[in-house]
């Protein structure tokens, strides 16, 4: 029993996601170099000791990955009017983080969509999910990977970012428990960005 809860992997793949997230967030200078670095090693991390889903039809990509994309993309556009009326920092967090972390060449774009989306999705559900599944029933194991994914992000010193990896996390870990499928979620997560912080930004 003991070494069925010892998946040395999943805790080594977790400890270096924590470190390189503080580091990337500590260097806002720098932040496109080095959480581009990091998820660059993410993904050869997942790569190396798991196999990735790919169980759906492409037709099904478009599909779910546009209503679940949109779908959060709305959800986040509530939430930030919500922030908006209330009293706090939330509101301000979030200002400062498109503040901080803005487009500014366009090599930040492809980045973006070729190695950042893709590589969240690979490491958070392709493998912290994945591995979490074997020890936990899928809605205790997608809870749990959400929990770690936001928990990663309180690294960063924006709390408002981690409560957005933690949602985000339900919602894409929900779509891959059902469909199994990395490319679909890819696609989601891929929607929601777009949405989210090029064709109708919050800030």
């Amino acid at each position: 029993m003991f070494k069925k809860w010892m998946d040395f992997k999943l805790i080594g793949g977790i400890f270096f996601a924590f470190l390189l997230i503080y580091v990337t967030f500590d260097r806002k200078d720098v932040f496109w170099y080095l959480y581009t670095a990091t998820l660059l090693f993410l993904i050869s991390y997942t790569i190396i000791n798991e196999h990735l889903d790919d169980e759906v039809p492409a037709k099904d990509y478009i599909k779910h990955g546009l209503w679940s994309g949109i779908s959060l993309y709305l959800l986040f556009f509530a939430g930030n009017w919500i922030f908006s009326v209330m009293p706090g920092s939330l509101n301000d967090q979030v200002a400062s983080i498109f503040k901080h972390f803005s487009f500014t060449f366009i090599w930040h774009y492809l980045v973006l969509i070729f190695i950042i989306i893709p590589g969240e999705e690979i490491f958070w559900r392709g493998f912290v999910l994945k591995r979490m599944a074997r020890l936990l029933r899928p809605s205790t194991a997608i809870v749990a990977a959400a929990v770690l994914n936001g928990a990663g992000f309180i690294l960063s010193g924006y709390p408002v970012l981690a409560l957005a990896a933690f949602v985000s996390g339900l919602v894409w870990g929900s779509l891959y428990m059902w469909k199994r499928s990395i490319p679909l979620v890819i696609f989601s997560h891929l929607t929601f960005d777009l949405l989210l912080l090029i064709i109708f930004p919050l800030y």
